[in-house]
C-alpha cells in the first residue's frame, strides 16, 4: 500500500489521544506531534503542570529524544480504530444506501419472510414483526413533534431449542442491520472477572466494522438471560446476578455509554468511544427453567374443594405454560421490576411437538436435509427420505428433549457413512433414506444409475 493510499485509508478513522484515549469528537480538537502523536489540550496542560511542579529537573538538560522510537504511536489496531461520521456537503445527496421508513416493511410481510424460515412460533413471529417494525419507524421518524415514542424491547421466554436465537439471527438478516448475539452467562458487575455490561456495545460496535451511526441502529441480543437472577439464600456479593441487571438498565433505556473499542473491558490502553443506546433495539432471551412451577403454584391458588372446584394437578400436563408467565411470576423468579419494566415485550415460544419437528426437516428454506440434498447433488446423486424417516427422526428427537439442536446430531449420524461411501462409487444415482435405516434396524435403499 502507498503512503497516499495509507493517508486516505487513515483520513477515515477517528483520531485518539495518546495519553487518554479518548477521540477527537470527545475531547476536542488535537495538538499533533511528530511521530503521529496526537494529544488533548487537556493532557498537554496537564503534562505542563506536572513540569511546573518538578523544579528540580533542568529541560535544558535534556537530550532530544525521538519518543516514536520508544512507543509505536502509530501502530492502533484495525480492531481499535473507529470510522469517522461523513460530511454531508451542500447541494450533495448522500448516495450511501441507508435503512428508510419506505424501506421498512409492513408487519406482515416481515412475518411473511419469517414464514419461510422459522417453523410455526406463529404468535412470537406476530409480536417481533409488529415491535421490530415500530422500532424501526421510531428511529427514523424525525422527531420533530412533541411526542416521544418508547422503545420496544423484548423479553422471549421459551425451552432451549425452540427457536428464539435463530429468530432474531433471521429478522437481523432481513432488514439487513448489525446483529451481536452476547450470553449473558460472561456478565459481572464491573470490578469483577468477567466482562463488564458495556462488551455487549463493544461486540455490536465490532460487527458494524467500527462504524458508529451503522451500530446505533443494530440490534443486540442477551441469550440465557434467566442466568443473571437474584441468587437465592446467598450471603456473598451477587456479582454475576442482580448486579448485572441493574448495570443493565441504562443501557437498555438508553443512554450514552462510554464503550472500549475492540477489547472487552476498559483499560488505559484501549480507545473509549462515546455509543448512543437511544436507538438499539434490546431482544433478551432465556429458557427459564422452573418458572413454570411458580406459575402452576400461582394458578393453582385458585384450586378449592367441591364438585366444580380445578384440579391441584390441573396444568401438570401444560407445555405451553410459560405463556401465562406474568410480571409477578419473573420477579420471583429473580428478576428485578426495573428490568423487566425496560422489556414491555414479554411473550413465550412454544415447545417443539412430533408435528413441528417433522416440518423443521421439510419446510424451510434452509431445512438441515435440504442442505444434505444440496451436498449429494454435486456428486449427481440424489437423496431421498420417506415419510417414515421423518417420523423416526422427530421421535428421537423428541427423546433428547433438547430441541431443533438435536435434529442435526441425529442426521449427522446417520449420514455419515452414506458421506463417506457414495464419493467412492460413481455407479450409484440415488439413496432413499428408510425409517428402519434410522432406527438401526435396515440399510438405504441404493439405485444404480441408468435404473427406473
Amino acid at each position: 500500500m502507498s503512503d497516499s493510499d495509507k493517508t486516505k485509508k487513515d483520513d477515515e478513522y477517528e483520531n485518539y489521544c495518546y495519553m487518554c484515549k479518548r477521540s477527537e469528537k470527545d475531547a476536542g480538537p488535537f495538538i499533533n506531534l511528530p511521530g503521529g502523536m496526537h494529544i488533548c489540550r487537556d493532557c498537554m496542560q496537564k503534562s505542563f503542570d506536572s513540569f511546573n511542579n518538578m523544579n528540580f529537573l533542568d529541560l535544558s538538560k535534556l537530550p532530544n529524544i525521538n519518543m516514536s522510537q520508544f512507543m509505536p504511536f502509530g501502530d492502533i489496531p484495525e480492531s481499535q480504530k473507529v470510522k469517522k461520521k461523513k460530511k454531508k456537503e451542500e447541494g450533495k445527496e448522500d448516495t450511501e444506501k441507508k435503512l428508510s421508513i419506505k424501506d421498512i416493511p409492513a408487519p406482515h410481510k416481515i412475518k411473511a419472510m419469517l414464514d419461510e424460515y422459522v417453523v410455526g412460533q406463529e404468535y412470537a413471529k406476530k409480536v417481533m414483526s409488529v415491535a421490530v417494525y415500530n422500532h424501526y419507524k421510531r428511529v427514523l421518524s424525525d422527531g420533530a413533534d412533541d411526542i416521544e415514542i418508547e422503545k420496544s424491547n423484548m423479553l422471549m421466554l421459551g425451552p432451549t431449542g425452540c427457536g428464539k436465537t435463530y429468530l432474531v439471527k433471521t429478522i437481523a438478516r432481513l432488514l439487513d442491520v448489525p446483529l451481536a448475539i452476547t450470553d449473558a452467562t460472561t456478565l459481572t458487575e464491573a470490578g469483577y472477572i468477567g466482562d463488564d455490561v458495556e462488551s455487549v456495545l463493544s461486540k455490536l460496535l465490532s460487527v458494524a466494522g467500527n462504524d458508529v451511526e451503522k451500530a446505533e441502529t443494530g440490534i443486540i441480543f442477551i441469550d440465557e438471560i434467566d442466568k443473571i437472577a437474584k441468587k437465592k439464600e446467598t450471603r456473598s456479593r451477587d456479582v454475576s446476578g442482580e448486579s448485572v441487571q441493574q448495570g443493565l438498565l441504562k443501557i437498555i433505556e438508553g443512554a450514552e455509554i462510554e464503550v472500549p473499542v475492540g477489547a472487552s473491558s476498559k483499560n488505559a490502553m484501549t480507545p473509549i468511544v462515546t455509543m448512543d443506546t437511544r436507538n438499539i433495539l434490546f431482544i433478551c432471551g432465556g429458557a427459564f427453567p422452573d418458572l413454570d412451577e411458580i406459575i402452576k403454584r400461582r394458578l393453582n391458588k385458585q384450586s378449592s374443594m367441591g364438585f366444580n372446584a380445578d384440579l391441584k394437578d390441573k396444568y401438570d400436563d401444560e407445555k405451553d405454560i410459560l405463556k401465562e408467565a406474568t410480571t409477578e411470576d419473573l420477579r420471583e423468579f429473580g428478576m428485578i421490576p426495573e428490568f423487566i419494566g425496560r422489556l414491555p415485550m414479554v411473550f413465550s415460544l412454544t415447545a417443539l411437538d412430533k408435528e413441528m419437528y417433522v416440518r423443521i426437516l421439510k419446510e424451510p428454506k434452509n431445512a438441515i436435509l435440504k442442505q444434505y440434498q444440496k451436498l449429494l447433488a454435486l456428486d449427481e446423486v440424489k437423496l431421498e427420505f420417506d415419510e417414515s424417516a421423518y417420523e423416526a427422526i422427530a421421535e428421537e428427537a423428541m427423546k433428547r428433549e433438547t430441541g431443533a439442536r438435536a435434529l442435526r446430531s441425529i442426521i449427522e449420524k446417520f449420514m455419515l457413512d452414506i458421506m463417506y461411501e457414495i464419493p467412492r462409487d460413481d455407479s450409484i444415482g440415488s439413496v432413499t433414506i428408510t425409517g428402519d435405516y434410522i432406527a438401526g434396524k435396515g440399510s438405504p435403499v441404493i439405485k444404480l444409475r441408468g435404473m427406473e
